[in-house]
Parts: C-alpha cells; structure tokens; sequence
C-alpha cells in the first residue's frame, strides 16, 4: 500500500516524523481489516533469501519478510523510526543511516523501496540513493521500489538515475498487487536488474 507524502509533493530534507504517529496510522489500518503485506507479497514473486529495506520506515515490510523467512536488514535515516522498528522487531538487525553512503559489508539478493522513498531523499541526491542501493546488490540482484508519480522526482529522472548505477529497468506496474502500467497511472512499482 503506498504511503502519501505528508500535505502532498513532499518538501525532501524538511519533512519531520512522529514515528508513533506514523506507526499508529498503519495499526489502525490493519485493525480495520486493510491488508498491509501488497510490498511483501511483491518482493517474494523474486524469491530473495536476503533483503535490504531501505528507507524502512517503523520496520513493518522488514517484519513481514523477516516472518516469511528472509534475512532482512532494515536501514534509515530518521533515527526515532529506527526506534520503533527496533521496538516492534527486535530480532531484525536496523541501521540509523542513509543508504546513499552506508557501507554495510554486505550484499543482499533484493532492496527495496517502499512507500516513497525517493521522494523523501533531498532534491538533487536521488542518484546517490540509487547507487547506495546498487552498492548491496550483486550483479543479478533487483531494486524494486514503490513511489507517487506527478512530483518533482520524475520516472525518467529515477530510470535515468538507476541507469547511471548500473540498474536496468525489468518490470514495472501500477500498484504493489501488480496492476498494469500505463497513461495516467499516479504510482509505479519498478524492478530494476544491476547489471554492471
């Protein structure tokens, strides 16, 4: 399910987060019944042994895959998020920092992106996001990432980006279910191979 920027085209390096607050928001989704694990189900279509959650937020796509048995590492710059995630999984191994130039000694089968990340990264630093994340993959490996079209951080910039890092674009859908992309989709999902 993809995640709304707060008051709509996020302003990158201002937004400020409740990480509670935020964990409330999907707490009270799933007691209404919503189904919260669309980003899970999509990364396990690749069958990944190991996952780098980059930009994870509370860590709740990490515990998801972590429950399914994949060996996750979650990672993210907002450290009162990390705190969370650290109070709700604390088996799962979560980093306070950015991707864009941490160095975690190793690599992993699948990073992924979900709810906005890019979009969420200072203006002008996307391409660095993208070679963090190309950093932990192996040749092989896959960037799936999830965020809202129509903003400032465009899908040609974000193609151009990967492609600066060695990431070709695989697929891309609509929606973390798989829905079709085309005209006038608001969302994308994009799986990108690193090839170099």
């Amino acid at each position: 399910m993809p995640e709304d920027p707060p008051g709509g085209d996020p302003l990158p390096g201002e937004v400020e987060w409740d990480a509670d607050a935020y964990q409330r928001r999907f707490d009270g989704l799933a007691a209404d019944g919503v189904y919260l694990h669309g980003e899970a189900d999509f990364v396990m279509r690749f069958g990944p042994r190991s996952v780098l959650d980059a930009g994870c937020g509370t860590g709740r796509v990490a515990a998801e895959l972590a429950r399914r048995g994949v060996v996750v590492v979650g990672i993210d710059r907002d450290a009162s998020m990390i705190a969370t995630a650290r109070s709700l999984a604390p088996d799962i191994h979560f980093e306070v920092g950015d991707v864009a130039d941490a160095s975690l000694g190793r690599m992993f089968d699948l990073v992924v992106m979900a709810g906005n990340v890019p979009l969420f990264t200072p203006e002008g630093t996307q391409g660095d996001l993208l070679a963090g994340c190309a950093r932990h993959l192996p040749v092989g490996g896959r960037l799936l990432a999830g965020f809202q079209l129509h903003t400032r951080y465009t899908i040609d910039r974000y193609d151009a980006d990967c492609a600066a890092a060695g990431l070709q674009l695989e697929q891309r859908v609509a929606t973390w279910e798989g829905a079709p992309f085309g005209p006038g989709a608001d969302y994308a999902v994009s799986v990108h191979l690193r090839t170099t």
